[in-house]
């Protein structure tokens, strides 16, 4: 059985909250808008680490979106990867170091909105939400805990829709 810590996607998921707060209370400060950009970067590479982990693969200390993409295709991962996010997964890349080290860095507030819209979308096509997916009816839950190790407590819907996502394809076999 892999290793599959549920943690990794609230933790994931804990990042896009906190880029949500920053830029609802403080859009007209460039040092916040580099806390939202470098949250909404850590949101997406979390988010990718833990659907590999989920894989059975051994993630390397890496921060580098363009690698962790392509592991992600490369091991079979279930994580759905937008367009968005292939399209500016260079982009993405830079607000984690530049953010916290370029004090010449100026980005954009359109572009960061844009991001935090985007990182929502992609949030929400994993079914990384405190809204059960609708997939998830009752008879799907019974077929779900199956797949998984007998003493697991699932404790929210949040939890329910990574575990759906993660064994869904085995599901459908």
């Amino acid at each position: 059985e892999s290793m599959c810590d549920i943690r990794f996607f609230k933790s994931a998921r804990h990042c896009y909250d906190v880029a949500a707060k920053l830029i609802k209370y403080y859009e007209q400060d460039e040092l916040y808008l580099n806390d939202v950009a470098y949250n909404l970067q850590q949101c997406i590479e979390k988010t990718l680490k833990a659907f590999l982990e989920c894989r059975g693969v051994t993630v390397p200390q890496t921060h580098s979106i363009r690698k962790l993409i392509s592991m992600s295709k490369n091991n079979g991962s279930v994580i759905i990867i937008t367009d968005w996010i292939i399209q500016n997964q260079y982009e993405i890349e830079t607000w984690k170091a530049d953010t916290r080290y370029n004090f010449d860095i100026s980005l954009e507030l359109g572009r960061i909105r844009q991001g935090l819209e985007e990182v929502k979308r992609f949030l929400d096509i994993n079914h990384m939400s405190d809204k059960l997916n609708p997939e998830l009816t009752e008879e799907m839950k019974e077929k779900l805990r199956t797949k998984m190790p007998k003493n697991l407590v699932i404790h929210d819907n949040f939890e329910w829709n990574c575990y759906y996502s993660i064994f869904k394809k085995q599901l459908y076999l």
